[in-house]
């Protein structure tokens, strides 16, 4: 297990590296942040000082060198906007992104799981029909326009919940439900295919000639042997959700990283830019490891074989 850890760890670290680079180059490709930062008749001389001032002057290699230097400190530069530290502005808008993408993935799989169990059992039926053409309609509804019709539908036409802000739990209930619904497709696919496989095995079928109850075996141990894939598909979707929450953050107006980083960019904020891309691939790895770890809680055959 600790020979896992490592080599996991080992590859994270170059993906984040990977990541450090696209991120440095990709952002200094949107323009000179000193452009948005002084007045439009500003004469040569303040442009150049402000820029020395924030070490744009130097070679990109250097300024990639210093970077990569800072941030193994925690130090990502001040924010050009506004003006503080630019990590620990990511992690005052952190909470926030992290309690919508939870409850996104709650719903997701609150909706997914049922649904694909139910599928698999009544295999052929009109639960199942239903079962993929809502998962097929699940698919075919992109997250802002999911976004867009929750809030027409429950916050214009019915008001029942907020269409924007933050700060009680009717304001999370339309972006977890636009954030979770594109994976509930995906979900339901990955639960019935597995759980067709399991309810086909030989122990689900000695289980039955036992006389074990079917509500037993589904929920029990036909669902359990089927998590593994589904686990996989979390940790991935979970931290897809962390990193690419910056959609439904924008139109719900939700205080996230994701809507921080989007204002950065426009900005050309540099130090905010990275800090957010770096710390959201640090939070994908864990996340990816964290599910290989779970696997041997899952399955103890996995567990065993490591």
């Amino acid at each position: 297990m600790l020979a896992l850890v490592l080599r996991r760890l080992w590859q994270g670290a170059i993906s984040i590296l990977g990541a450090s680079v696209i991120i440095f180059v990709i952002s200094r490709l949107s323009g000179d942040p000193v452009v948005m930062l002084v007045p439009p008749d500003a004469p040569p001389s303040l442009i150049a000082e402000i820029r020395t001032q924030y070490g744009l002057d130097q070679p990109l290699v250097w300024q990639y060198l210093l970077f990569v230097g800072h941030a193994l400190s925690g130090d990502f530069g001040n924010s050009y906007r506004w003006q503080m530290p630019a990590l620990k502005l990511i992690l005052d808008r952190l909470p926030a992104t992290i309690q919508l993408a939870a409850c996104g993935l709650l719903f997701s799989v609150a909706l997914a799981v049922p649904i694909g169990v139910l599928s698999a059992v009544h295999r052929g039926g009109w639960i199942d029909r239903i079962g993929r053409i809502f998962a097929m309609l699940g698919q075919a509804m992109p997250a802002f326009w999911v976004g867009l019709l929750l809030i027409l539908v429950f916050a214009v036409q019915l008001n029942w919940l907020p269409a924007f802000g933050h700060g009680t739990p009717a304001h999370v209930v339309l972006p977890a439900i636009a954030l979770g619904w594109y994976p509930v497709a995906a979900q339901t696919r990955i639960v019935r295919s597995a759980m067709l496989d399991v309810l086909d095995s030989d122990h689900i079928r000695l289980s039955r000639a036992l006389g074990t109850p079917e509500r037993l075996i589904v929920w029990k141990y036909a669902l359990r042997n089927a998590a593994v894939p589904l686990l996989t598909m979390l940790g991935v979707y979970f931290a897809a959700m962390l990193g690419g929450a910056f959609v439904v953050e924008t139109i719900f107006a939700w205080p996230g990283v994701g809507r921080t980083v989007v204002e950065a960019v426009f900005s050309r904020d540099f130090p905010v830019v990275q800090a957010g891309v770096l710390f959201t691939s640090i939070l994908f790895v864990l996340s990816n490891l964290l599910v290989d770890l779970s696997y041997g809680l899952v399955d103890p055959r996995i567990r065993d074989v490591r």
